[in-house]
């Protein structure tokens, strides 16, 4: 039996905004935008040619909304992975990505921090 994540779901305060960050900003596909009924929908965004995606899911209820930014505690919870980093570096720099650190060097690769507008910190990392 083959088995694998197909969807992670990520708390944001609103759909709207979180489609124009990762679909407008980062050049995420939108694979799905399904009107669930109640206010709820099933949207769905990933890097062309991802075989995971992110799903959005709009926080609601306090609880939820206080985990927005906050779902790893502090740690780094995703992570972009590049074959180009000076590439997509300067490119979510121009668009306005917030980058932690400057780029690093690591025995694994090239990697920075960023924060998406929700709070969620990322890696952008180029493996070696």
């Amino acid at each position: 039996m083959r088995r694998r994540v197909s969807e992670i779901a990520l708390l944001v305060p609103d759909y709207e905004a979180a489609i124009a960050f990762y679909v407008g900003v980062l050049g995420f596909d939108l694979r799905s935008d399904i009107d669930l009924g109640a206010g709820k929908r099933w949207v769905t965004v990933a890097p062309e040619g991802a075989e995971t995606a992110l799903l959005l899911a709009r926080a609601a209820d306090d609880r939820q909304r206080a985990a927005i930014g906050a779902q790893a505690g502090g740690r780094v919870a995703f992570f972009l992975e590049t074959d180009d980093f000076p590439r997509d570096h300067r490119q979510m720099t121009d668009r306005g990505v917030i980058f932690e650190e400057a780029p690093r060097h690591e025995d694994y690769g090239i990697v920075a921090v960023w924060r998406d507008p929700f709070g969620n910190r990322w890696d952008l990392l180029q493996r070696r």
